[in-house]
């Protein structure tokens, strides 16, 4: 059969809609803009907008689609990414004009430059009377970033996601960079892909959203990733309509597989189940984080956990941001990652292992709480990424016990001996450095060595009830200890703090 010469090749490829990511501060108004574009782009059906997190979804803007993936942050683009997936044709940053760069700012540009794709920044809340757009900019250049304003080759556009300033100049910025991208596809090809979502649909089986990046897909056709495989019985729109074809660039929820596939992986269209199945079987199949820690060093603490989440995508997320969590002190180890809601079996493993359950944006079956509460097992839910992880953070500060550190006040020089009983005298001394303080520790020292220790149970001056005396006066003090205190003895006096390192 004779090949195709180039320019035949050219022929057959159409240009086909730009993937959009969009990645940024947790608080830099990501969710809001995607809300707005989605809330103002989607053409309404009678079967209403998205009614589900699916993890991809279209808009059209001057009679040309734009693809954006909605993932919980680049934590979950990066785990795509780090299994060598081309996730996005072009990726938006957004950044909050009055808080400007933040740490995550820094996280999402450096994800961004390691996948290599075009960025364009969308400076967000520029309608707050404290944006700082110029101050914003320069930051940005600090980073390397280099907007077109300031000199540099990176479209920078200002956006409101409250009134919708910019929108449109953003969607017109991002039909534009995929042009010059030159983007295009084949529809005559099979279809090839990322899983952008997966989960377990209770009446429908394994369901996932795949997002096609070449070539077009049909129902019935064979599909296979290195985890799952099948025949799509269904195929849908990003609306949870029916459709009979997908064409690059396009997200659409299929089902058919024979168990849930992992976020990330590649997909491709095969011949026959029979070819899937080789192909499946050709690869192992990981799992991120449970069971990982086999050793565990002597006098380090661990934490169970077990992570109940709405969807297989942010469950890879929770993973990679769990994974940046210091662990010099506490030792995390994931027992059990499930899609769905927290059932009893969950609570009896975490009693079984003393573990926690985390849960993101799921319900907690009512039985499971009624043997939570009875057991004493710790269910935390969150509906944000980063509230999960400082909930994580507590968890782990809680195993960590507190150090006590001694705070010096001051010296006490003894003069005088005015009672003695069992475990009790009354001195007079003067204060020969610092202050002394009512309940503070004792340490008595007599020739330059430590004898014993007790407590300072009464302070008083002139036969007043005092709190504390300063630096060159006189005091008696009410001691409590193992020692009997003489003469000339000194009272170093000090208070311990319990001090727990953060993690």
């Amino acid at each position: 059969m004779p090949k195709k010469s180039k320019q035949q090749k050219k022929d057959v490829l159409q240009i086909r809609p730009p993937i959009v990511v969009v990645l940024g501060h947790v608080d830099s108004g990501k969710t809001s803009i995607l809300d707005y574009i989605r809330k103002t782009h989607v053409a309404e059906k009678e079967s209403g907008g998205i009614t589900q997190h699916i993890g991809a979804y279209q808009v059209e803007h001057q009679g040309k689609l734009i693809t954006f993936i909605d993932t919980p942050g680049h934590e979950a683009f990066s785990a795509m990414r780090s299994r060598g997936a081309k996730v996005a044709d072009i990726a938006i940053l957004v950044v909050d004009a009055c808080e400007g760069v933040k740490t995550q700012t820094k996280e999402a540009i450096a994800h961004i430059k390691k996948s290599a794709v075009p960025m364009i920044v969308a400076l967000n809340k520029i309608d707050k009377p404290g944006a700082q757009i110029e101050k914003v900019k320069g930051a940005l250049g600090k980073e390397e970033v280099a907007v077109e304003q300031m000199g540099g080759d990176i479209p920078c556009i200002n956006v409101s996601a409250k009134t919708g300033q910019g929108i449109d100049e953003l969607l017109e910025m991002i039909i534009l960079v995929g042009e010059m991208e030159g983007l295009q596809g084949d529809e005559k090809k099979p279809a090839e892909g990322v899983v952008v979502e997966s989960y377990l649909d209770p009446k429908r089986g394994p369901t996932a959203t795949l997002l096609v990046r070449d070539g077009s897909m049909n129902a019935g056709d064979v599909v296979g990733t290195a985890s799952a495989f099948g025949k799509i019985k269904t195929l849908e729109n990003f609306k949870s309509e029916k459709i009979d074809k997908a064409l690059p660039s396009f997200p659409v929820i299929v089902t058919g597989f024979n168990e849930v596939p992992e976020v990330g992986e590649k997909f491709y269209k095969r011949e026959s189940l029979e070819e899937a199945m080789a192909y499946f079987q050709k690869k192992e199949r990981k799992k991120i984080g449970e069971g990982e820690i086999l050793e565990i060093e002597p006098g380090k603490k661990i934490l169970n956990l077990i992570i109940k989440a709405d969807v297989q995508g942010s469950i890879q997320a929770i993973q990679e941001i769990l994974k940046v969590l210091p662990r010099e002190e506490v030792i995390l180890r994931i027992l059990k990652t499930e899609v769905g809601e927290v059932n009893e079996s969950d609570v009896k493993l975490a009693m079984a292992s003393r573990a926690s359950i985390v849960g993101f944006r799921i319900k907690i079956n009512q039985d499971a709480v009624s043997l939570a509460e009875r057991s004493g097992i710790k269910i935390l839910t969150y509906d944000i990424i980063y509230e999960l992880a400082q909930g994580v953070r507590n968890l782990m500060n809680d195993l960590i016990k507190p150090q006590m550190t001694r705070k010096d006040l001051g010296r006490v020089e003894v003069l005088a001996i005015f009672r003695t009983e069992k475990n009790r005298q009354i001195v007079g001394g003067k204060v020969i450095a610092g202050e002394v303080k009512r309940g503070a520790k004792i340490e008595v020292t007599r020739g330059g060595e430590k004898i014993g220790k007790g407590k300072l149970i009464q302070l008083q001056q002139n036969k007043k009830e005092m709190d504390k005396i300063s630096h060159g006066q006189e005091c008696g003090i009410l001691f409590e200890g193992d020692v009997k205190i003489q003469e000339g003895d000194a009272l170093e006096i000090y208070e311990e703090e319990k001090t727990k390192h953060a993690i």
